[in-house]
């Protein structure tokens, strides 16, 4: 628990520094690199921020030495992820996310970096064996799947407050500007790249379930599998949803609430998986390009997860425990979409 919240906070005060547009590039970008080794320095501060979260780097000498009490094991593991996560955002200060790759790339330093990081923090803790922190592919696939969907479902609001993100690469098949797919002639082709992207999403959903299946702690579990199904639940809201391009798409709110009681096993997992799946599959036009790179994406991931029992899960804990449970879900949504939020204008700072 200490490891994590720590760990959550160093990457609060990086953000801090990264988002932050009133410190020169000329300044910003040694602070960047040199960031991790702050966490050894009793005395470093920052005070010149302007950033709402600034409380982070005034006092940043209490953090850096909650930081040094902790286990060596866990002091190297947020080090690392830190200097790494420092150089990404460095590199995408000054270009924009062109090709695909290069959107795998920036979604891996702002969150698949992240998803390494608690990985390797949970072997080491030993609630969990060390293959969950070894495997860092399908630890890395487990935070772009969660940025990827908060890129697709956020472009309105992306594009109203000058930022973009979605790959070049792709929207460039659709329309001559990013910005013109918001523009109501145009939204046959919006829709299409929409999917697409989607398409290119659901891709990372068997790494996930694999990931999953190899998780032995419930509390673990819990914080890892819930934010997941939040996702592909919010996929399935967007796809081929016009909406996307002219308002927020969210799930409900009971519907959130059902997801977090259900998604405390491997089984009801897969179960709910498999729903949405189904339910994108359903919506799937004949006349979409992107169409047969859909389907043949859902029946990989209907094959892991073909449901062998009904989702009986929350009968299987007392209120008491789903109270608990639901906290650590809401909790562990609510850190996920905060260190989502905060690093998804790495881009724009490099246009400005």
């Amino acid at each position: 628990r200490h490891a994590v919240c720590i760990f959550y906070l160093v990457l609060r005060a990086l953000d801090t520094i990264e988002d932050d547009m009133t410190i020169s590039l000329d300044v910003k970008v040694p602070m960047l690199h040199e960031f991790h080794s702050y966490l050894y320095q009793p005395e470093w501060k920052y005070m010149e921020s302007k950033e709402k979260d600034r409380q982070v780097l005034e006092d940043f000498p209490t953090i850096s030495m909650e930081f040094r009490n902790l286990s060596k094991v866990y002091q190297d593991v947020i080090s690392d992820i830190c200097h790494k996560m420092g150089v990404g955002m460095a590199e995408f200060l000054e270009k924009k996310v062109d090709s695909q790759h290069e959107w795998d790339k920036y979604c891996h330093y702002v969150a698949g970096l992240v998803g390494i990081g608690l990985s390797r923090l949970f072997s080491a803790s030993e609630l969990e064996d060390p293959i969950v922190g070894q495997d860092t592919e399908l630890a890395n696939s487990m935070g772009l799947f969660l940025q990827k969907t908060n890129i697709i479902r956020d472009y309105l609001e992306d594009q109203l407050e000058g930022r973009e993100f979605w790959p070049r690469e792709v929207w460039s098949r659709y329309a001559k500007k990013l910005s013109d797919l918001a523009k109501p002639e145009n939204i046959d082709m919006a829709v299409q790249c929409l999917n697409e992207l989607i398409t290119n999403a659901l891709h990372h959903v068997p790494d996930v379930l694999t990931y999953l299946s190899r998780l032995k702690n419930q509390s673990v579990f819990n914080f890892c599998a819930i934010p997941q199904v939040m996702a592909i639940a919010t996929l399935a809201a967007c796809y081929n949803n016009k909406q996307v391009f002219s308002g927020v798409v969210k799930i409900r709110k009971g519907q959130a609430v059902t997801l977090m009681m259900d998604a405390t096993n491997i089984q009801a997992v897969k179960a709910i998986m498999y729903q949405y799946v189904e339910e994108i599959y359903q919506k799937i036009p004949s006349t979409d390009p992107s169409s047969n790179k859909t389907q043949q994406v859902i029946t990989s991931i209907r094959a892991m997860s073909l449901p062998s029992s009904p989702m009986a899960s929350r009968h299987h804990y007392s209120p008491i425990y789903l109270s608990c449970a639901m906290l650590l879900a809401a909790l562990s949504w609510q850190y996920l979409s905060t260190i989502s939020k905060a690093t998804e204008e790495y881009v724009q700072a490099g246009e400005n």
